[in-house]
């Protein structure tokens, strides 16, 4: 393997510990051997993720603060020269079919009125790395076995945890030279065969996590992750709704992505931009503009004021015709909108941007403060305690869900019941990842306090679930509380550890 995917590697007595990471691995060894007769050559461990805020901002081109989870995807690969065949093996046979394939044909055929075979997010991270090749050779066929805990569909990115460990295993068995940021924009950008047009959060902390931090990412100008130390003692917890919603099933996620990229070039236009068509991202707009993001809401409200605007108005705004907003404007599955709220969407991307940052800031302070205060955690204005610091933090993830709520409209009722059940017992929440279902992410000031704020959410929402809906093997998957993980990771299985 290239050097520069050296930091990928972990030694498997490293990860004796981790959560159930080596019963499961023994378990997908099994399995690899039961279903194609031979011994795997390498394993691939791909987290999933909470972002604790900064929802929906990503691809506008804003930073986010998500953390990878104990959750995550494996893989056990194995490869020949002999064929080019790609065989995808998932040990929950009875909810995912078998799929096999020749790499030198893969065709990824989807469509849009139903949710992809889940074989097919496999493929667009194959698809993604293979046409990154020099030699655009393939000369391996691939065995894989695939065991996944993450909770699909439920806001925590099992999705793109499968499509990024495509792209990692087979750039891997063919030899690419990558780091871990090529290999997360490749994941990002390759995710969009699926339909998807998302902003790169997910493969960003899929690969780039580190153990105990968050991880600040930014996205412009160019991909950037810095760690963060959230306030220690503070424990999050992430409770499933058990709404599921399949973004790439239905066309609300690329609505909001289409209103956001109209609501920037109504800016821009207004601004008298030339180039306004190709203003579609609020980070390289304001960096045009030159503006702090306090400003920019400030022309959000000047230039973007109606709650809806229909398309007739904005083809006339935009001195364009129907056929080439169509052609232009929209995606493939938002073609029949109508109606458009730039202005809500808008606010809320702004605003949510300007928590993620304080919330940031609120983190480095608190953290910059402990290390010169011998454990007082409090600096000259004496607002920096413990206490303060997790009040703030949970405002602001009760100020993001309000938001994600009534002006993107993401939310879904049982969220809101978890998060209205959080707020009485006084934790602050909000939904996390894409919305209209899934989970939202918590904060509690103690590991103590977590545990009772579980045994609540167990009384208070599971109970009222009908029976059908608690219908799951491992109850831990579904409320848990969790500790920032690392990321991506090859892993091996010697010898003297079976």
């Amino acid at each position: 393997m290239a050097d520069s995917t050296s930091d990928i590697y972990v030694s498997t007595t490293e990860i004796l510990e981790n959560h159930g990471i080596y019963r499961r691995l023994h378990e997908l060894q099994t399995f690899y051997r039961n279903e194609y007769g031979s011994e795997p050559k390498v394993y691939v461990r791909v987290p999933g993720r909470v972002n604790l805020i900064g929802e929906h901002v990503d691809y506008c081109g804003y930073p986010v603060l998500p953390m990878a989870i104990d959750q995550c995807i494996l893989l056990a690969v194995g490869y020949t020269e002999a064929n080019t065949q790609l065989e995808l093996r998932n040990m929950e046979k009875e909810k995912y079919e078998d799929f096999s394939t020749d790499l030198s044909k893969l065709q990824i055929i989807h469509k849009a009125s139903s949710p992809p075979p889940w074989y097919n997010y496999y493929l667009c991270g194959v698809k993604g790395i293979l046409e990154t090749l020099t030699d655009n050779e393939i000369r391996y066929g691939m065995t894989v076995a695939i065991s996944g805990n993450i909770p699909p569909a439920s806001g925590v990115s099992s999705s793109s945890a499968l499509v990024s460990s495509a792209v990692l295993a087979t750039g891997y068995v063919h030899h690419a030279t990558l780091n871990r940021k090529t290999l997360a924009s490749i994941s990002a950008a390759c995710e969009r065969y699926i339909g998807t047009q998302g902003g790169g959060m997910d493969q960003a902390i899929a690969y780039l996590a580190k153990e105990g931090c968050a991880q600040f990412i930014e996205f412009y100008p160019s991909l950037n992750a810095t760690p963060l130390r959230l306030p220690e003692g503070a424990c999050f917890v992430v409770a499933n709704s058990l709404a599921e919603m399949n973004k790439a099933a239905t066309s609300d996620f690329n609505e909001r992505v289409v209103e956001c990229r109209l609501g920037c070039r109504l800016i821009a236009l207004n601004k008298n931009f030339n180039n306004w068509k190709d203003m579609q991202v609020f980070a390289k707009l304001q960096a045009a503009l030159a503006c702090d993001l306090a400003q920019l809401e400030r022309y959000a409200l000047e230039f973007v004021s109606q709650d809806i605007y229909k398309r007739s108005e904005l083809c006339e705004v935009f001195g364009v015709t129907n056929e080439e907003f169509e052609r232009d404007f929209l995606t493939e599955n938002t073609r029949n909108m109508q109606q458009f709220k730039l202005k809500q969407r808008t606010l809320h991307v702004i605003q949510e941007s300007l928590r993620v940052l304080e919330f940031h800031e609120i983190c480095e302070k608190y953290s910059s403060n402990s290390l010169h205060s011998n454990g007082m955690h409090v600096n000259g204005n004496g607002d920096m305690s413990f206490e303060s610091t997790v009040s703030r933090l949970s405002q602001l993830m009760r100020q993001s869900h309000e938001s994600l709520k009534t002006l993107y409209e993401c939310s879904h009722p049982n969220l809101d019941k978890l998060v209205e059940i959080s707020h009485q017992l006084g934790i602050g929440a909000r939904l996390t990842g894409a919305g209209w279902g899934g989970c939202i992410v918590a904060l509690c000031d103690s590991v103590e306090s977590s545990n009772s704020y579980i045994e609540a959410l167990k009384d208070k929402y599971y109970s009222k679930l009908s029976t059908e809906k608690l219908q799951f093997d491992n109850f831990d998957n579904v409320v848990f509380a969790t500790c920032p993980r690392n990321g991506a990771e090859l892993l091996t299985l010697q010898s003297n550890d079976e």
